[in-house]
Formats: structure tokens, C-alpha cells, sequence
């Protein structure tokens, strides 16, 4: 459209003013140029926005690919896969989880364990320590406490190390009493005696064979025993009921002699002080239940009064009617009276040859032991005991009386 004069009408005609007059031209020229600057600062507002866009847009992806290939040790992660990483420097650090090891496991398993805990970079780091160490097939099923982001080979030679065992260690040694070895598991563990006792009265719980009528004495076998946290009190005695089961079946005694065995073995345990004379003890044994003779051996009537040896008195041999004197009744006692270990098991399976019917240990500091087979031959080797005794006694006022001067 162009104006009356053939002039171009920018804004499609004049606006009257108030008084019904044109508008001027300037004041139009200065309106329209206001609006073409808005405009433009609009569209570099637009411009702007969206450069910045972009470069968020590129800096997030570079970000992406850069965590993608190095992880997030840039950014304190925690996942080694993630970084790429395939083995840590070592030594490592503190705050690794205990770890379990479990019959079995393979070098990979224990691997992908230690890899979730922290402890190693990679399962395939450790799986190749492990098979580069020739000892690692003895690793030991427990539990582990190990450190974070150790070198592969370091875990390996941690797991063989004991002090890295998260457990208790008891150990258990030869002739002793169900409640001297209930008492000592009870120290070393905290648990509560009454219910290693309890477990102890509960044959099934425990895995007791029916040979032993129920009683549990002679069947916790003395050994070291390793108890990982959360062992219940029936699996801490039921693992020395199952290494007594063990030794009898590897040395192939029936099982109909299990009891039987176990109670000669328990008497020339608490007899004997040195491993040579076991066998000699077994065949007297022998020779004087076949000659139907009375064993009498004293420790038995002392386990069965619950008192030490030494406090037995004549009156005691001579008038208890336990079924464990032997100097009164005739055969074996009616259970064992310890804790035997392998010597005496192996010395019941293998007696010496021998016409032996009778033993006196003759010092006992030094644990010599006399074998006879007539009752003079005793009675002389009974002298030398009492000899010895003297001597004891005198040596032993000489240095009281040394000591007060």
C-alpha cells in the first residue's frame, strides 16, 4: 500500500493522532527502530542459549567417556572394574570386611569374594596369584580378616597365613577330663560352660556314636581346634566327637571296639610318661584279662571319685565300691577315663610282646617305668619308688632349710 503522495507506507497507513491529525514521520522511524533492536537482542539471547546448550551438551559427553575409560578414581569410586584398574600397588589398608573361605573354593571363587569385599582389584588378578603360588592349595577353609586394595599375591600369602584366621584356637591336650576340656573351651571362646555342657549331654546334637552309651568322656579327642565366629556350643564339641570318629575309622578299628578302645587307650593314657612304654602297658593290660586278673590301676577309682591321684588313700583302693576301682572290680572301667591321644590309641591296636603283669614308675620326675611279670619282681620296683620318694623329700627339706638361712 503505498500513501496518497505514492510514498511506501512502512506500517500499513498513518495513525491519527488525538486531535485527528498524522502522526509525525520521526516519531514513527524512532518506534519501529526500538523494536528491530528488540528483536535482535532476542534472537542473540536465543543464539547464546543455545551455544551454551551445546557445550553442556559436549563437556557431559566428554565426561562420560572419560569416567567410561579411567572409572572413578578421579572421583573417589570404589569399583576397580570400573577404573580399569587390574591388580592394586599394595599394601593395601584398613576397613576390608571379614571374608569367608569356604571348603572347596576355588582360586576364581575366593577371587570374586575378595573382589566384591574390596580386598583385591580383580578376580583374574588374584586367580593368577594363586595359581602362581604352589601353597595356595592349602589355603584353609574360615574366615579372614584382610586389608582393602591389596596387591593379588599379598592375598594369597595373607589367606596362608593363621593370623589372618578371624577364630578362636583351642587347643586340647592329651588325658584329660570332658570337663577339664569343656572348662578350657569355655575360657578361650567366652562361651558359657553350662552350655558346652548342655551340648555335651545331647548325644545326637553332637553326632555321638551309639557305642558310647551316651557319656561323651574319652570321645573329644585332643587336638587344636580352630572355631570360626558363630560356631554354636554342640559344633565345637561335635568337631572333637568327629576327629575321634576320624582317627578310630582311619586306623581301622570296628566299630563295635570304638568304646573299647578308647578305654584302654584312656587308662595307659593317664599312666604312661613316656611313649615308649605304651605298648608295654597295652600287653599288661592284655595279660591280665585273659589271666582274668584285676587291672588295679589307681587312676581309674581317682576319676571315679573326681579327686587327683595323689589324694587317694589306701582306705579308698580298698573299700569304694565305684564301678571304676579296679582294685575291687574285675574287667575294664565302665567308660574312659580321658582323653587319649594317637600314641595310646596306636600302643591298644599294637601291644609290645611281653609276659608283663605289672608297672611302677619308679621317678616320677623323670617318668621311669618298671615292667615286671611276678609279683616279688613289683614289689622290688615298688622299693624304688619308695626310695626315690625319700630321696625327693630330703632334697626338698635340705632346700627349705638352705632357703631360711
Amino acid at each position: 500500500m503505498r500513501s496518497e503522495d505514492g510514498s511506501p507506507d512502512l506500517f500499513g497507513g498513518d495513525r491519527a493522532t488525538p486531535d485527528g491529525g498524522a502522526q509525525p514521520p520521526r516519531r514513527r522511524s524512532r518506534a519501529a527502530g526500538r523494536k528491530r533492536e528488540e528483536r535482535l537482542r532476542k534472537q542473540r539471547r536465543r543464539r547464546s542459549i543455545g551455544v551454551l546448550l551445546v557445550a553442556l551438551v559436549l563437556v557431559a559427553g566428554a565426561g562420560y567417556v572419560v569416567y567410561s575409560l579411567v572409572g572413578g578414581s578421579l572421583f573417589g569410586g570404589d569399583s576397580s572394574a570400573a577404573r580399569g584398574v587390574d591388580d592394586y600397588p599394595g599394601p593395601g589398608r584398613p576397613g576390608a570386611p571379614t571374608i569367608t573361605v569356604n571348603a572347596g573354593d576355588s582360586g576364581a571363587v575366593m577371587g570374586k569374594t575378595l573382589e566384591e569385599a574390596g580386598i583385591v582389584a580383580t578376580a583374574k588378578a588374584f586367580t593368577a596369584a594363586f595359581n602362581a603360588n604352589p601353597d595356595a592349595s592349602s589355603i584353609q577353609p574360615g574366615t579372614y580378616q584382610l586389608l582393602l586394595e591389596m596387591k593379588a599375591q599379598d592375598a594369597v600369602l595373607a589367606l596362608l597365613d593363621p593370623k589372618s584366621r578371624v577364630s578362636t584356637r583351642v587347643t586340647i591336650p592329651e588325658s584329660w577330663t570332658v570337663e577339664q576340656i569343656l572348662e578350657k573351651v569355655s575360657q578361650v571362646t567366652t562361651v558359657p560352660l553350662d552350655e558346652l555342657r548342655a551340648a555335651a549331654a545331647d548325644p545326637a546334637a553332637i553326632g555321638l556314636p551309639a557305642e558310647a552309651n551316651g557319656n561323651v568322656e574319652g570321645w573329644l579327642f585332643p587336638s587344636t581346634y580352630q572355631y570360626e565366629p558363630g560356631t554354636t556350643p554342640a559344633q565345637m564339641v561335635g568337631q572333637m566327637v568327629a576327629k575321634t570318629i576320624e582317627v578310630l575309622t582311619s586306623k581301622g578299628v570296628p566299630q563295635d571296639q570304638w568304646e573299647t578302645v578308647l578305654i584302654k587307650a584312656s587308662l595307659i593314657e593317664r599312666e604312661a610318661a613316656l611313649d615308649a612304654d605304651r605298648p608295654k602297658m597295652a600287653r599288661a593290660i592284655e595279660n591280665r584279662l585273659e589271666k582274668g586278673m584285676r587291672l588295679q590301676i589307681d587312676a581309674s577309682l581317682a576319676y571315679g571319685l573326681g579327686i587327683p591321684g595323689t589324694q587317694l588313700t589306701l582306705d579308698m583302693l580298698q573299700t569304694s565300691d565305684s564301678p571304676y576301682n579296679l582294685n575291687r572290680v574285675t574287667g575294664l572301667p565302665p567308660t574312659p577315663i580321658a582323653a587319649p591321644g594317637e600314641p595310646s590309641i596306636d600302643a591298644v591296636l599294637n601291644p609290645a610282646d611281653g609276659p608283663w603283669l605289672f608297672w611302677m614308675t619308679i621317678n616320677l620326675d623323670t617318668g621311669e617305668t618298671r615292667f615286671a611279670t611276678t609279683n616279688d619282681e613289683h614289689e622290688q620296683n615298688r622299693a624304688l619308688y619308695r626310695q626315690w620318694q625319700a630321696e625327693k623329700a630330703a632334697q626338698e627339706a635340705q632346700g627349705d632349710e638352705e632357703q631360711d638361712g
